[in-house]
C-alpha cells in the first residue's frame, strides 16, 4: 500500500512541475475541440506580443508570439490571411550548406551575404506559415521573449498549428501596435 502511495505523490509532483511548463500547456489547449463556430479572425498584440484566435467573436486561443525587430517591424493594418503553406521555407533567410547538408554559413540574408563555392541555399523552416501580407506571415519559430524576427510573427509550434488549422484564405488579421 505504501509504495503505491509513494508512486501516486510522485506521478502527481511530475504532473505538478509540467503544468508549469509552457510547451504542455500550450499541447493541451491547442487540441482542445472548438466549442464555438462561426468565421475565425486573428488579432496580434505588439505591444502585448499577444496573437488571439477569435471564432464567431469568441475568442478560441491566444498565444504568446515574437513579431519583427528593429529594422524589420511587422507590418501594422488590416489585412487576410492570403497564403497557407503547412511546409514553408523561407526564401531569404537560411544556410549555405554543401552536398551532404554540412552547413557551410549558417544564418545568412541570401540577398547580402556571398554564398561559398560548391554550396546551395537551403531557407529557414516557418512550419504552419499564414501569409497575410507578402512575405509576412505567422508561423512557428523561436521565442526569446521578446521582438526578434525579420518581420514575421513567430508562435509556439502547437499554437501555430492550431491557428493554421482553423484559419483559411481570406480570414481577417489585424495587427496592432
Amino acid at each position: 500500500m505504501m509504495n503505491r502511495l509513494s508512486q501516486f505523490c510522485a506521478l502527481c509532483t511530475i504532473l505538478m512541475i509540467l503544468s508549469g511548463c509552457s510547451t504542455v500547456t500550450d499541447l493541451i489547449t491547442s487540441n482542445l475541440p472548438a466549442s464555438h463556430s462561426g468565421r475565425p479572425s486573428i488579432i496580434v498584440s505588439l505591444r502585448e506580443q499577444q496573437a488571439y484566435l477569435y471564432r464567431g467573436g469568441y475568442r478560441m486561443a491566444s498565444s504568446r508570439i515574437s513579431s519583427g525587430r528593429e529594422g524589420y517591424r511587422t507590418p501594422i493594418g488590416h489585412f487576410q490571411v492570403i497564403r497557407k503553406d503547412e511546409h514553408h521555407r523561407s526564401s531569404l533567410y537560411g544556410d549555405y550548406v554543401d552536398d551532404s547538408g554540412q552547413v557551410l554559413k549558417a544564418n545568412v540574408d541570401s540577398r547580402r551575404d556571398r554564398q561559398p563555392p560548391h554550396s546551395h541555399f537551403v531557407g529557414t523552416s516557418m512550419p504552419y506559415f499564414l501569409e497575410f501580407s507578402p512575405g509576412y506571415g505567422l508561423h512557428q519559430g523561436y521565442l526569446p521573449g521578446v521582438p526578434a524576427s525579420h518581420g514575421c510573427i513567430r508562435m509556439p509550434y502547437w499554437k501555430a498549428r492550431q491557428f493554421y488549422n482553423i484559419a483559411y484564405i481570406g480570414t481577417p488579421v489585424v495587427v496592432k501596435p
